[in-house]
């Protein structure tokens, strides 16, 4: 009966665990009664049966401590179950969502245009110029003019002319449109008025529409009117060939007296235009704005010699390839010595679409250009309404 006893007060104790600690107590004291009833004992017996629930109580108390402690755990896991919503945080590295460093663009050492007896090069990264010494400045500047002398070994002014007053007419025609357009219509206009005479007695109505095809006709009619009549007053018919008289005729300023004295008098001078601006900007030979500025920063670079020759060359590269929206630096012979470098397109393939002129294997500006231009391969532009 004791063994059974005993079993009974561990079956007891399995049932404990699955009822309230309350209930396991009053199950466990109701269980020792039916045993006492059953085999009456002596009082020993019956102190030690005391002492036999005594464990019992243990185990129903240590069972609250589990239920408690097993709570506290449940709590505990709930709270770290926010952490487990974060992993997918770390998961992800942080180098995936920011975008990778760009490359630096790296230039070619030698032309990709079109360019005879030019082989490519290995490639080089186009640093920027930071702190130029000036010895430095004037040899990258004095390099790059070199450069440029061997891609454009033609370079000539794009104007069509035959004399000194046909040049600075159609310089003061070129202002807000192009050289192409003024080729175009200058063929008419000094075929009816060839010498200045005959253009300063001209009806402006009559010279306003030859001349409506190249903008802002009724200005440049005054300007090229007004001229003649001072070339023919003041001057003899003849056009000066000192730049403090050629800045006093209508029209007429530092950039068309410089060109009309570097190409009809052989004087040196250096032609500012956009192009010429822009350009020299991007090289960093200077960072002026205003065109006499610019034209003092740029001529302490090079000999006075040097001058007509630099301006053709910016100039001719400037329309050709270092275009102002979209240069192609991709296709550029002095690309290694820009520090603007890959601020155009670079892929050469892409690059060689975006060149113009003969460059890009298209007619010129000039309608009669230089018997040199031809045997480099460059072709006369149309007439006037020929497409």
């Amino acid at each position: 009966m004791g063994e059974q006893g005993s079993d009974g007060g561990r079956e007891t104790a399995k049932a404990t665990k699955r009822a309230a600690p309350a209930k396991r107590v009053t199950a466990e004291k109701g269980a020792v009664k039916k045993s006492a009833e059953k085999k009456p004992t002596p009082t020993k017996k019956t102190a030690s049966a005391a002492k036999t629930t005594a464990p019992v109580k243990k185990t129903a108390a240590a069972t609250k401590k589990t239920a408690a402690a097993t709570k506290k755990t449940a709590s505990a896991t709930k709270k770290t179950t926010p952490a487990k919503k974060a992993a997918p945080a770390e998961r992800t590295p942080l180098a995936k969502r920011t975008a990778p460093a760009k490359k630096p663009p790296v230039a070619p050492k030698k032309a990709t245009a079109a360019v005879k007896g030019v082989a490519p090069a290995k490639t080089v990264t186009a640093k920027p110029v930071r702190e130029e010494s000036r010895t430095a400045l004037v040899r990258r500047a004095r390099r790059i003019d070199r450069e440029l002398a061997e891609v454009y070994p033609y370079a000539h002014p794009e104007l069509d002319f035959e004399n000194p007053f046909q040049l600075v007419v159609a310089t003061v025609l070129s202002a807000q449109t192009t050289d192409l357009r003024v080729n175009q219509t200058t063929p008419a206009l000094f075929a009816k008025y060839p010498t200045p005479e005959d253009l300063a007695a001209a009806v402006p109505e009559e010279v306003e529409e030859i001349l409506r095809p190249t903008g802002f006709f009724r200005a440049k009619t005054k300007s090229v009117i007004g001229l003649s009549k001072a070339l023919a007053e003041d001057f003899g018919g003849e056009v000066p060939g000192r730049l403090e008289d050629l800045v006093k005729l209508p029209g007429v300023g530092r950039k068309t007296a410089f060109v009309v004295l570097g190409n009809a008098f052989g004087r040196p001078g250096i032609t500012v235009d956009t192009h010429f601006q822009r350009l020299v900007r991007r090289w960093q030979w200077t960072a002026e704005t205003d065109p006499d500025k610019i034209e003092a920063a740029v001529g302490v670079l090079f000999p006075k010699s040097d001058w007509t020759d630099l301006s053709h060359h910016v100039i001719w590269h400037g329309r050709r390839i270092c275009h102002a929206r979209k240069p192609a630096c991709g296709a550029c012979p002095i690309a290694p010595l820009c520090p603007a470098y890959g601020e155009g397109e670079t892929d050469p393939e892409k690059a060689k679409k975006l060149l113009k002129y003969e460059k890009g294997g298209l007619p010129g500006q000039r309608l009669k250009p230089p018997r040199a231009y031809l045997d480099a391969g460059g072709k006369p532009a149309p007439p006037l309404g020929a497409g």
